[in-house]
């Protein structure tokens, strides 16, 4: 294995992208950005979503993926079609 080949590792692993949305508990893609809302660019979470991803039940998190999800604009989604293209 060469040094390339643990840095592409190590980004592959950095993000849920890597194992898709069933096996990932967060929506998160490292990539945090609110301009001008409440809403993360990067998952499509509200700041009181992500800061307290910790805290809520696994039929609260089923809540936000499905919105998340429906939506499909963050940036995590726009990453997974390039990645299938």
């Amino acid at each position: 294995m060469t040094s390339n080949d643990n840095v592409n590792n190590s980004e592959n692993t950095a993000n849920s992208l890597a194992v898709g949305d069933d096996a990932s508990d967060s929506p998160c893609i490292g990539v945090c950005t609110t301009l001008y809302d409440e809403i993360c660019q990067g998952c499509g979470r509200t700041l009181g979503e992500v800061s307290n991803w910790v805290f809520l039940s696994q039929e609260e998190k089923e809540v936000v993926w499905k919105r998340i999800r429906a939506d499909g604009t963050a940036m995590r989604f726009q990453r997974q079609i390039k990645a299938a293209g």
